[in-house]
């Protein structure tokens, strides 16, 4: 097969700005990510690879962060949704920024930066699952960064718990591919996939020893397209941490050959109706001519 002529949302992309602050995990060291990434940069990457919307993705745990993404999708139509994030650990404080943000349409899910938080059982805190109750009440997904191998399990049981709750795997959790553990990822990853309030993105597969190509990861997908199929799929370019591993376009290349050998019907899950699904979203091209008329 090859990609076929559908409708596609990228389910995983960043912006930030340095000249606003905040950032604390992006220092000099981290090269050519250490610099500001706009939304024109943004929309340029998503036209050369046939991309028509994004779903922008947090990338510190402040509500600044959130405000600048959601300023951002006001601005540009093509912002299909935004993930921002919530005080999970504060109830009373997670809520009164969901009272703040729910009226506004694009806001449809929070994050985590669970990998750098000090607290390794950060999930399993009353407070959060308390504040992770109140996002499934709201219809809102939560999603679980970089799980493997901290939080992956952690993941399992918050799905398990709050079955209501749309729990977005982002990565592929990170999977040890090449490595010893990669049975355990994988153990834990069928775990996560049993539940039917699961999702997994394609994206981010970035991994440290382990070659940014199709083939060198091809374990990873194979896992993921039998233990959650096309319909809890979703594609993620993750840029501009691709930046770091040939860009935008190369990692569009890895996860679109994968994609383009499926058919028709299932790369429409993965290029389009997963993330709908998942985040609630309305028709994107409805969202753009309200926007435009703004």
């Amino acid at each position: 097969m090859t990609l076929a002529s559908t409708r596609r949302i990228d389910a995983h992309l960043h912006l930030w700005d340095l000249d606003s602050g905040g950032y604390a995990w992006l220092t000099p060291e981290h090269g050519a990510l250490y610099s500001t990434f706009t939304a024109e940069q943004a929309r340029a990457e998503l036209d050369a690879a046939g991309v028509e919307w994004a779903i922008l993705v947090q990338a510190e745990d402040t509500l600044r962060d959130t405000d600048y993404l959601l300023g951002v999708a006001k601005e540009n139509p093509w912002v299909a949704a935004v993930v921002g994030w919530v005080p999970l650990d504060e109830p009373r404080a997670a809520e009164a920024a969901l009272d703040r943000w729910g009226e506004n349409p694009a806001f449809r899910g929070v994050r985590h930066l669970v990998h750098n938080d000090p607290r390794t059982d950060f999930l399993e805190l009353a407070q959060v699952r308390s504040s992770l109750a109140l996002l499934a009440r709201r219809g809102l997904a939560f999603e679980v960064p970089d799980a493997w191998p901290a939080h992956l399990d952690q993941a399992r049981d918050v799905a398990r718990a709050l079955p209501e709750l749309t729990v977005v795997v982002d990565h592929l959790a990170k999977p040890p591919v090449g490595r010893d553990d990669f049975g355990s990822w994988h153990s834990s990853f069928d775990a996560v996939a049993a539940l039917p309030n699961t999702v997994a993105k394609v994206s981010g597969l970035t991994l440290p020893g382990v070659p940014f190509t199709a083939e060198a990861l091809r374990p990873a997908w194979d896992a993921a397209l039998d233990l959650f199929g096309p319909p809890r799929l979703m594609y993620g370019g993750d840029w501009p941490i691709s930046v770091q591993f040939g860009g935008y376009q190369r990692a569009w290349a890895v996860y679109s050959e994968w994609i383009g050998e499926l058919s028709a019907a299932e790369q429409e899950h993965i290029l389009w109706n997963t993330a709908v699904a998942t985040y609630s979203l309305n028709d994107p091209m409805s969202r753009r001519k309200r926007v435009s008329k703004c």
